[in-house]
């Protein structure tokens, strides 16, 4: 594996979209940041942290499991529904490591929608790969790295693997 972001260069590109994000949203007011599991809650937690450090004010944060609206894998027999937050009226903020094809994040919209009718949906994304399948496109990134379909992008973060980095893996056919 090639190291492309060392954990400065990681925690660099957070700082930036959390200056990007507040600047978008002209502050923190009705903002929210949805963490899409399992690394992009890392992602959101940092990024409410890090607003919440230079704004003073708190931005909420909250995990969202999208297994059952994904349309790539087999529907779980029950939707779970569990977002600790309110989505009505919010500028809800979806945060994921590695954008791709697309998928992760047009289920993670629907399960936004049958939560609740957020006033706007955007996207912070710590990796944009290219290759979409679908027409979606970040608002916030951290980092673009094109690659090959022949390439993965390996995020790394303390909360989950014990380290901050960003690798690129040549898949072996």
């Amino acid at each position: 594996m090639k190291e492309m972001l060392d954990a400065t260069m990681m925690r660099r590109s957070l700082v930036r979209m959390a200056h990007e994000i507040v600047e978008r949203n002209k502050g923190t007011e009705n903002v929210v940041l949805v963490g899409i599991k399992s690394k992009g809650v890392p992602i959101a937690k940092r990024l409410s942290e890090i607003i919440e450090s230079f704004e003073e004010a708190p931005v909420p944060y909250a995990e969202l499991d999208i297994q059952y609206w994904r349309d790539d894998h087999k529907k779980s027999e029950e939707k779970v529904l569990e977002l600790a937050l309110e989505v009505h009226d919010k500028k809800v903020v979806l945060c994921d490591d590695v954008l791709f094809t697309g998928r992760s994040v047009r289920a993670a919209m629907d399960a936004i929608m049958d939560h609740g009718r957020a006033k706007e949906i955007q996207l912070a994304i710590l990796v944009d790969r290219g290759h979409r399948e679908l027409p979606i496109r970040a608002d916030f990134v951290g980092k673009n790295i094109p690659t090959s379909v022949h390439e993965n992008i390996i995020v790394k973060t303390v909360e989950l693997d014990g380290i901050d980095g960003i690798y690129l893996e040549t898949v072996k056919r």
